[in-house]
């Protein structure tokens, strides 16, 4: 993809506001909607007055399988990047550890409990939107839903029209969603037992955002889009970006490509990580743009 000179200003102009934004983080814990887990969470706030109970949009963000933060307990290198971004923008920012909650690490390789999170991580995201909403300085018609691989399928589990995550009664539902190259995205995932959706009928009422790489090994760009095309045909709201040449973890900063055979699934391809600066720099814009379009 060539970038043309205004595009390539905004670009800069963007990622130069992420930079100066700080991200002072407090641990927040609330208890997931399966009624067990207690959810270890990151709430940032925008800083031009933290001390300002205005209430603002904002933004929860679900990790993918390698888990939200490093063996230090530092946010991995793909979400800081974001949260920053995010912040920049005026959004209070919640990331919810769902994998270190459960006392898992990754949740990558074949042999991992990955059932557990498919099932239960749309009751720690609907958890995490009753959390905000009860925060004075959050607006709470107006949250959004941010999710990479693993935690994108979530995203997709969560939205859909009979999520089991939704709790009854729900005052305002996620107002907007974005799924990076999620896991699971296909009619049989999507539909039970981890919806109560009979297959071919995926659908739902949040606007949502989708973008991959179609040179993704990992999560294939193909069958998800042909999965959320037929959604959209039904009347769901829902948009894809795809960018020919990236692949899994395009929009992670400074990752050199990497092979993870330890992550294969029987005879499926070697999975694939790498940066993909351009379409980084497309998903930054869009993704903006996406929710200023329906938070602000």
């Amino acid at each position: 993809m060539s970038l043309s000179a205004p595009l390539r200003w905004l670009i800069a102009l963007t990622l130069s506001a992420v930079t100066t934004a700080a991200m002072a983080q407090e641990t927040v814990h609330f208890t997931s909607l399966d009624g067990v887990t207690n959810l270890t969470a990151y709430l940032s706030r925008p800083q031009s007055n933290p001390q300002n109970d205005t209430p603002r949009p904002a933004v929860v963000l679900l990790h993918g399988c390698s888990g939200l933060v490093n063996r230090t307990g530092r946010v991995m290198p793909l979400y800081r990047p974001w949260i920053r971004t995010l912040l920049a923008k005026g959004y209070v920012v919640l990331a919810v550890d769902s994998a270190t909650s459960r006392g898992y690490g990754q949740t990558c390789s074949p042999s991992a409990d990955r059932t557990t999170m498919w099932r239960d991580r749309p009751k720690d995201a609907y958890a995490a939107l009753q959390y905000l909403q009860a925060q004075p300085f959050v607006k709470a018609d107006r949250v959004g839903l941010i999710g990479w691989s693993q935690g994108g399928g979530v995203v997709l589990l969560s939205i859909n029209d009979k999520s089991i995550g939704r709790s009854e009664g729900l005052a305002h539902d996620f107002r907007a969603a974005v799924s990076f190259y999620p896991g699971a995205c296909s009619e049989a995932a999507q539909s039970k037992p981890y919806t109560a959706v009979e297959p071919g009928s995926w659908a739902t009422s949040v606007p949502l955002l989708l973008l991959m790489g179609e040179a993704d090994t990992w999560t294939p760009f193909k069958p998800c889009a042909t999965f959320l095309e037929a959604a959209r045909s039904r009347g769901s709201p829902v948009e894809i970006k795809s960018y020919p040449s990236a692949v899994h973890a395009f929009d992670t900063p400074d990752l050199e490509r990497r092979e993870l055979p330890a992550y294969r699934s029987g005879d499926g391809p070697i999975p694939v990580i790498a940066t993909d600066d351009e379409a980084r720099a497309d998903a930054v814009l869009r993704v903006l743009a996406f929710l200023k379009a329906r938070l602000d």
